[in-house]
């Protein structure tokens, strides 16, 4: 099969999947000896200008409409049900701390972690069990999926943003009283201050904290025997 034929057909594949594809499966419905990292470039090129074009999420292929044209694609409707507060910063902390538990979880937070929250992040298909910790009890472990970088538009969780980002964003200053965890790629345990702004309504708030990702609360002294204001579930 020329290479050519080759490219056609892993295009196919691609357009045809209805999950993003990694090499190893590409590899295994392309003649043997195909170079899928060399025709995935070409392929890549190929889009690059066009409407569709052929992006790497978590180390899998897929189409996605480019990313200037989202303007025109965008359709304003109503949502049945928005994240709450609590779960933002749960897949905030998750998604910067992982894998963690649900105790390291309540820990950064400074408030008991209802099993509710761990739900809707689970259905919607953002977060997954990671394995248990080895410690008594043997917890469970949660971290980021596939499908959560393919949401947010990143490659990998290395993409993330990191603090001098998120400053060059107008998302922190260095106003005392407010603080938070810096996220692993700035450094361990570090500090920052974060503006949280009275003005903002909560949706306001909601939308900045899923947009930056920037971390969880520090703990409040006190704080350990509240609950997140949620129904229960699974988890």
């Amino acid at each position: 099969m020329s290479d050519f034929a080759q490219i056609r057909l892993m295009e196919a594949l691609l357009f045809a999947s209805a999950e993003p594809l990694d090499e190893r499966g590409l590899a295994e419905r392309l003649p043997e000896g195909a170079d899928v990292a060399a025709l995935l470039a070409e392929l890549q090129g190929h889009y690059a200008d066009r409407g569709v074009c052929l992006v790497q999420r978590g180390g899998k292929w897929a189409f996605r409409t480019a990313a200037d044209l989202a303007p025109a694609l965008s359709v304003e409707q109503a949502v049945g049900r928005k994240l709450s507060r609590a779960a933002i910063e749960t897949l905030a902390i998750i998604a910067y701390h992982q894998p963690c538990t649900r105790a390291e979880i309540e820990e950064i937070r400074g408030v008991a972690l209802s099993k509710g929250t761990l739900d809707v992040l689970f259905e919607a298909g953002w977060i997954r069990p990671r394995g248990r910790r080895r410690t008594p009890g043997k917890p469970m472990l949660w971290g980021t999926t596939e499908s959560f970088l393919d949401h947010f538009g990143l490659q990998a969780t290395d993409d993330l943003p990191g603090i001098a980002e998120l400053k060059a964003a107008g998302l922190l200053d260095a106003r005392p009283g407010l603080s938070s965890y810096a996220n692993r790629a700035d450094g361990d345990d570090a500090l920052v201050d974060v503006e949280e702004p009275e003005d903002l309504d909560e949706e306001d708030l909601e939308r900045r904290a899923l947009e930056s990702l920037s971390g969880p609360r520090p703990v409040r002294e006190g704080a350990a025997d509240k609950s997140d204001d949620e129904e229960p579930g699974l988890f």
